[in-house]
């Protein structure tokens, strides 16, 4: 328990017993960290829990906050300051800054992790794009939103599995072996066109002319069957070859197609029969889904006994429970907000356990150049692929950038921005802070009085320091916030405020200093520990830790 946590570990019993309160109705947050340079004035925490407080015991929030100010001490506080209406800001101790920052640099990565009282089993899908074309613009976003979320629970303790649904079976795939067919004759010297449904990208003219090289005319001789799997299959692997330069891995690609051979589509529909959730009108097959939170029944089988999406997505959803998740993850494109509510129905009416479905629904993704929004491809028609996002600006600007804005909000990717190499590019301004970081150690470990830097310089650290300390303590409750709320984005604008954090420092603070070797110590301490916090940070986001730039 750090010095911060202290504190509070001391406060909420205390404004139980004061105001005679439920300790657990307290909500979170009336325990805030100041983590504005500009605020610090107002102490290193505050607390609204005076204005919380105030309609439940009938008083005005400046007379319960003046009451706590006259009866809470603790010894890593100062003073508890008034202010506004009612809050309440606690100025902490040196004693408590040494702590923390002794916490920090000894306990390294393990500081940021709060134990667990319970180890949650998720299953995180996400990008699961058709098999029937390059990955796009948008699944740029998408795959980020869940490579991070992953790699934080996973940070956390909790048991991840990330998972691709490969929707391999159905009418989707038809039409692209139909389309790819078409291609293949075109390629030679056919008259052929593609059905006005069908796929009409220029990634088929390419794969038609490698299936050409490999077959010659013998292709023309080939099953519909053929054409289908041979499209698919190239597909997918151009998309796992993205995703993985992308540097993004999966445990788990799961194929729909299984789910149709192995009998597990019947079985699942079977199931909620029993429960009573299944009928047939009109030769069709029907899902009762309002009882469960939709709007109207959905199709499982239609009249002509095609299996709809529907009734792969009962079976998928039972194969994931069968497998151990408790908590359901799915990272969506806006577009599916509708099919959000038949598939929570669906968790509901299969009555498997106390399961969780959360989805993460994401806005679209425009880029822009020259400070207008454009669109440009090599081989997708008029969409621009996510590999030519990666071949422009590289993987870790990428990522960066596909991140830095809230889910739920439209996202301009920004070319003229990534592709400078100055400081007006945030991944470089990053970048930099942990590359000057190291070269300050580096250059101070040649000075035989600065070298072999441990804790026991810690003590000599000062008010200068005390704003980066809180930063950097700052990260764990981040990651604590991404683990329940799962906006991702934060944790690039936190990355980012640490790095403007640390050139703050650097440039009012002189670090190397032959005159004064115990100061210079302690600031290399937080030299160290600001680097280390990067580097934690930089490595949930996977982005490249350069020691030269």
């Amino acid at each position: 328990m750090n010095s911060i946590e202290k504190i509070q570990h001391s406060f909420i019993p205390f404004i139980a017993t004061t105001f005679a309160v439920d300790q657990a109705s307290l909500p979170h947050g009336i325990f805030t960290l100041n983590v504005d340079e500009q605020k610090q004035e107002f102490g290193t925490i505050n607390s609204n829990i005076a204005m919380v407080l105030a309609k439940q015991l009938g008083k005005s929030p400046r007379e319960i906050a003046t009451q706590i100010q006259q009866g809470f001490s603790h010894e890593l506080v100062t003073k508890i300051e008034l202010a506004g209406p009612g809050f309440l800001n606690f100025f902490l101790t040196p004693a408590a800054f040494q702590s923390l920052a002794h916490d920090i640099l000894t306990q390294k990565d393990a500081f940021f992790k709060a134990p667990l009282t319970h180890k949650k089993k998720f299953n995180l899908e996400f990008v699961s794009a058709n098999p029937t074309g390059p990955l796009h613009l948008g699944h740029g976003r998408g795959g980020i939103i869940g490579d991070v979320l992953g790699n934080v629970l996973n940070f956390l303790g909790h048991d991840v599995t990330r998972e691709f649904y490969i929707n391999d079976a159905g009418n989707q795939v038809d039409k692209l072996g139909t389309s790819f067919k078409v291609r293949c004759q075109q390629a030679l010297g056919i008259d052929a066109q593609i059905p006005e449904e069908g796929y009409q990208g220029e990634y088929l003219v390419d794969l038609a002319k490698q299936c050409i090289a490999e077959k010659g005319d013998r292709v023309l001789a080939e099953s519909d069957e053929f054409f289908k799997t041979y499209a698919k299959d190239h597909m997918l692997e151009q998309i796992k070859q993205t995703l993985k330069d992308y540097g993004i891995s999966y445990d788990v690609w799961f194929s729909e197609k299984t789910l149709h051979e192995n009998g597990s589509i019947p079985q699942a529909i079977e199931l909620l029969r029993s429960k009573g959730f299944i009928y047939e009108k009109d030769g069709a097959v029907w899902f009762k889904s309002p009882p469960h939170g939709d709007d109207k029944d959905r199709g499982a089988k239609t009249a002509d006994g095609n299996m709809t999406y529907l009734a792969a997505d009962i079976a998928y959803m039972k194969n994931k429970i069968d497998r151990g998740a408790d908590h359901l993850l799915m990272v969506l494109g806006h577009d599916h907000h509708g099919y959000v509510a038949r598939l929570q129905a669906l968790l509901k009416a299969l009555e498997l356990g106390d399961q969780t479905l959360e989805p993460i629904l994401y806005q679209l993704v425009k880029m822009k150049a020259s400070g207008q929004l454009v669109r440009m491809s090599k081989r997708a028609g008029n969409i621009v692929t996510l590999r030519d996002v990666i071949d422009m600006v590289g993987v870790d600007v990428a990522r960066f950038f596909y991140l830095n804005r809230k889910a739920d909000a439209q996202l301009e990717f920004d070319l003229d921005l990534a592709l400078k190499k100055t400081d007006e590019n945030p991944v470089f301004y990053i970048q930099y802070a942990y590359v000057r970081t190291g070269s300050i150690l580096n250059k101070a470990s040649e000075v035989p009085e600065l070298a072999n830097i441990t804790e026991a310089d810690l003590k000599h650290i000062g008010a200068n320091e005390q704003f980066l300390l809180t930063k950097i303590v700052a990260l764990k409750g981040i990651l604590q916030s991404i683990s329940m709320n799962y906006q991702t984005h934060i944790l690039t604008y936190y990355a980012l405020e640490l790095a403007q954090s640390f050139h703050g420092y650097y440039a009012k603070n002189r670090v190397i200093d032959p005159e004064n070797i115990e100061q210079s110590r302690a600031r290399l301490c937080m030299i160290k520990l600001l680097r280390n916090s990067l580097e934690t940070v930089l490595k949930l986001l996977e982005i490249s830790r350069p020691e030269k730039m």
